[in-house]
């Protein structure tokens, strides 16, 4: 085990010192831009992987946490000056309340019934966000003023922003780590997998529920500020949009739900797919989200526990063929069989 630790490490390591190198070679205006969204949506993935992919929550209102955390730092810094950084802090202790508040009462639904009342959650905040002009300027938004600087999070070239959104998804990456080797992530892969026996093993469900529910809304929160001083613009039909949660779910599925790496993979696969399909048939309206649609069905269909998943029930199966044709081969070791014979 300790070993298996190790290799693992050593490959996020490496992992980790390749994304550090890549702007010194990517020059492109647009890759850098896609690279960009990769690590975004990446962390944002693994936000929601937290509570849907290990505590087995299904949930269809991430947006919320992502909105208002973009909405917290914005406001805080266009009417009261305050850093991005300080907005952030704030974002998060709001999107923990807020999910905590939403997801107590909800823990009492099952299946789809959760996942529903997840998405009406999502829905009415996004109406309040609209018609509540005095704080959000409706649908016309708010346009963050540009003044560049480290404390205003906001800088003239993207390399800047590439290394914080790299930093957000290593922070998701470490938490999910720890939570995946711990007693927490035991126990919410338990209640994931059967509620009623983890309650009848004595596991506080409720309690770890709502653990899962903090750190993800929390972490959700943290990306929505990104992403607000990344574009300086928003509003509630982009912030709180119900196509945003479902496109960050899907991430995580087709990458490998209750996996540390799944939403990255998922991102690293479907992101500049998108990007692509986009540029390619932006004469074509409609075309590309056809084709990207055509990719996710046939993902599904055939993977439908998610890329990583598969990989690696494929290798462990590829791993037991081979122990098996060894075993075969060494005489003496066949089932029944006895010592081996000595060549004397």
């Amino acid at each position: 085990m300790k070993r298996a630790v190790t290799k693992s490490t050593l490959l996020w390591l490496l992992v980790l010192l390749i994304a550090l190198l890549i702007p010194v070679v990517v020059e492109n205006k647009f890759y850098m831009h896609t690279l960009i969204l990769i690590l975004f949506y990446a962390a944002v993935s693994g936000s929601w992987n937290i509570l849907a992919g290990y505590a087995g929550q299904l949930s269809l209102g991430h947006a919320i946490f992502f909105g208002l955390g973009a909405y917290t730092s914005t406001l805080l810094f266009m009417n009261g000056g305050v850093s991005p950084w300080i907005g952030m802090c704030a974002a998060l202790a709001l999107c923990m309340l807020v999910g905590a508040c939403i997801g107590y009462p909800c823990f009492r639904l099952k299946g789809p019934f959760f996942t529903l009342a997840t998405l009406a959650f999502s829905e009415v905040i996004r109406l309040v966000a609209s018609f509540w002009k005095e704080l959000t300027n409706g649908a016309v938004g708010l346009n963050i003023p540009f003044q560049a600087g480290f404390s205003n999070l906001m800088f003239r070239g993207k390399e800047p922003y590439y290394y914080i959104a790299l930093g957000v998804l290593c922070l998701v990456i470490a938490v999910t780590y720890w939570i995946d080797r711990s007693k927490m992530g035991a126990y919410l892969i338990a209640i994931r997998e059967n509620e009623e026996a983890a309650d009848a093993l004595g596991i506080p469900i409720t309690r770890y529920k709502l653990y899962a529910v903090l750190i993800s809304s929390g972490l959700a929160g943290i990306t929505g500020v990104f992403y607000a001083q990344y574009i300086l613009f928003i509003e509630p039909e982009a912030m709180f949009n119900v196509n945003f949660s479902v496109q960050v779910a899907l991430i995580s599925i087709i990458g490998g739900m209750g996996t540390v790496a799944g939403p990255v993979l998922g991102a690293v696969l479907m992101i500049p797919l998108n990007e692509l399909l986009r540029s390619a048939f932006s004469g074509l309206n409609g075309l590309n989200f056809f084709l990207y649609g055509i990719v996710l069905i046939l993902v599904v269909s055939f993977i439908p526990n998610g890329i990583l998943p598969t990989l690696r029930g494929w290798l462990s199966k590829k791993r037991a063929n081979r122990h098996s044709q060894l075993t075969q081969a060494i005489p003496g070791t066949q089932k029944g069989g006895g010592q081996v014979d000595s060549a004397n």
